[in-house]
């Protein structure tokens, strides 16, 4: 998995949200084994503690859960996967409407404007 980190908030945040993404688009698919904490530290180039901290609300959440003796897995429950798919599209859709209706545009003039670049 490859990793991009920003300034603008915690890393551990980044981690959640980047594992989210890869659950809910098929990168790490239902019953998939995650990586150790280790393992998954220095890939990413971070503290072991930033990640464990990542997976434990991930496992809050539901996300992931851990099997004792092997490790964390990423969940079975498809229904939940696809309810953080939605939430996550709702949140990037409702993040570019806000931003490209601060430049005036109506709805209609968005859709075109989405049916441009969808046809790309």
């Amino acid at each position: 998995m490859e990793w991009n980190f920003r300034n603008d908030l915690p890393i551990y945040t980044q981690l959640m949200e980047q594992l989210s993404r890869a659950i809910v688009s098929g990168e790490l698919l239902p019953g998939a084994k995650l990586p150790s904490v280790r393992d998954m530290a220095m890939d990413a180039g971070v503290n072991p503690n930033t990640v464990q901290r990542a997976l434990a609300d991930l496992e809050r959440e539901g996300l992931v859960f851990s099997q004792r003796t092997s490790g964390r897995y990423v969940t079975d429950d498809e229904a939940l996967i696809g309810e953080r798919k939605e939430a996550m599209a709702e949140e990037i859709a409702r993040q570019f409407v806000d931003s490209i209706s601060s430049l005036g545009l109506d709805k209609e003039e968005i859709i075109k404007v989405i049916e441009r670049v969808r046809g790309k």
